[in-house]
């Protein structure tokens, strides 16, 4: 007796009856914000996607129609990132940045800065996390020698006079704590003991102020605000 073949045939399962109701948890969303939406990023190169597996076309139509499931009152866009050829770095962070994720800009940002942070030589003006690298060695400034510093740093090229600097710089002092003229080029004169040979990047200019010149092996890292010279 001859058995007849039977083709088995398995249902495509129900891709949300498995969910748990708390599997992905709101977080705590701060005051004064509503949530919107999601983002969800997939890194998948084309060289990641076997022979006989769905296309990211098919991948992407299959995600938008679960989300039509969960939810059909959403609204859905998708967008492919991407990147050079021969770009490194996990899939998912090319994408990240590639689809312009806040989070990964910034940590793309931090990166660059630490980069700097490794060169062999040169001096780093950190302004935004208030330090001086001398050849990758950080520099022992007081608060009162890297706020001297900064205060020309911002101020490129112009001269500035002891009197600027006492009504900048101590502007909040008490009258007694506030400095004389000859107490800044005491300042200033520990601070350039401090820069080593790195020392002229701040300037006398006789009978008016200091200045800073930028040299080619300095380097600076400004914070977020602009420069309280440009207007």
């Amino acid at each position: 007796m001859n058995a007849t073949p039977t083709t088995l045939r398995t249902a495509r399962p129900d891709l949300t009856a498995n969910l748990p109701a708390d599997a992905a948890p709101e977080r705590n969303v701060p005051e004064g914000t509503e949530v919107r939406g999601f983002a969800l990023y997939v890194g998948l190169a084309d060289d990641k996607i076997a022979d006989g597996d769905p296309k990211l076309g098919q991948i992407v139509t299959q995600i938008k129609r679960l989300v039509a499931q969960l939810a059909p009152n959403a609204d859905t866009y998708a967008a492919v990132a991407l990147a050079p050829e021969g770009t490194g770095g996990r899939d998912v962070d090319v994408v990240r940045l590639a689809l312009g994720d806040p989070a990964a800009h910034a940590r793309q940002k931090q990166h660059e800065a630490d980069e700097q942070d490794r060169a062999a030589s040169g001096i780093i003006l950190d302004l935004s996390r208030k330090r001086v690298l001398l050849d990758n060695v950080p520099a022992a400034l007081t608060f009162r020698e890297f706020e001297l510093l900064q205060y020309l740093v911002l101020r490129e090229g112009r001269t500035i006079s002891r009197d600027e600097l006492i009504t900048s710089l101590w502007a909040d002092a008490p009258e007694e704590e506030t400095p004389s003229e000859r107490t800044i080029d005491v300042h200033i004169r520990r601070l350039r003991v401090k820069l080593a040979q790195y020392q002229d990047i701040v300037r006398t200019v006789r009978g008016t102020g200091y200045r800073f010149d930028r040299h080619a092996d300095v380097s600076i890292l400004h914070s977020a605000a602009p420069s309280p010279d440009v207007f």
